[in-house]
């Protein structure tokens, strides 16, 4: 069965190369140029994965981020866009998108990160399938497949990034979780930009796991990260 790409770009040279390349490599793809029809486009063509400009005529990519969230919590999102500033990248996670591109790219790496989504996409829903997986660590009860972090305080639920993330370094708990094999796991390449992705959630994962003191992720200059339990 083909993929199902839903395309939102309103560069219209742009949006013709990307789709016909697309459907050449054997998606099957539905392009969208205006924010504001972008929610009936979801529910007729039931995509599998969006790709998602920020800058359009009507609704903004961010805010169709969260409505698309609203309705599918597990649909993968890459954003795909011209904004380059950290701050801006942070605000495109914040809103849901699981990776995020920068124009210009190539097709190829388009191509790249599409099937590495759809991938890590099969992973989880072949966890939720097995039922619910726990990994327990510290006082934490993790449920990778809820996108879970339980603790006696509560619970919390984590992006898909942050689920990925950990559980890579929870699989390797005690040893060196090599920086660049996490990088390719998680958003398929080793780019300078995804580098400081995964500086930006290592951070947020350190703040989330902070109530228990046993547990620590260390980062090892050049080399890679470490989630202690102590």
């Amino acid at each position: 069965m083909k993929t199902r790409v839903y395309y939102i770009e309103d560069e219209i040279q742009l949006g013709r190369i990307v789709s016909e390349t697309l459907e050449n490599q054997g998606f099957q793809l539905l392009w969208e140029t205006n924010g504001d029809r972008v929610m009936g486009g979801l529910e007729s063509f039931n995509p599998d994965i969006v790709i998602l400009d920020i800058m359009l005529p009507g609704t903004d990519g961010y805010h169709l981020c969260r409505q698309i969230r609203n309705k599918q919590p597990e649909l993968p999102i890459i954003f795909l866009t011209a904004k380059t500033e950290t701050a801006d990248l942070v605000k495109g996670f914040e809103a849901g998108g699981n990776d995020y591109i920068r124009k210009p790219f190539s097709i190829e790496e388009l191509i790249v990160r599409i099937r590495n989504q759809m991938r890590m996409h099969k992973l989880l829903q072949d966890h939720e399938q097995q039922g619910n997986e726990e990994i327990r660590f510290g006082k934490f009860i993790f449920r990778p497949g809820l996108y879970e972090l339980i603790s006696p305080e509560g619970i919390t639920r984590l992006s898909e990034k942050e689920m990925q993330i950990l559980r890579l370094l929870l699989y390797n708990k005690n040893r060196l979780t090599d920086r660049r094999n996490l990088l390719l796991t998680v958003w398929g390449d080793d780019s300078f930009f995804n580098t400081r992705n995964l500086d930006v959630y290592i951070k947020k994962l350190r703040n989330i796991l902070k109530e228990d003191t046993s547990i620590e992720i260390q980062t090892i200059k050049g080399m890679g990260h470490l989630l202690i339990e102590k």
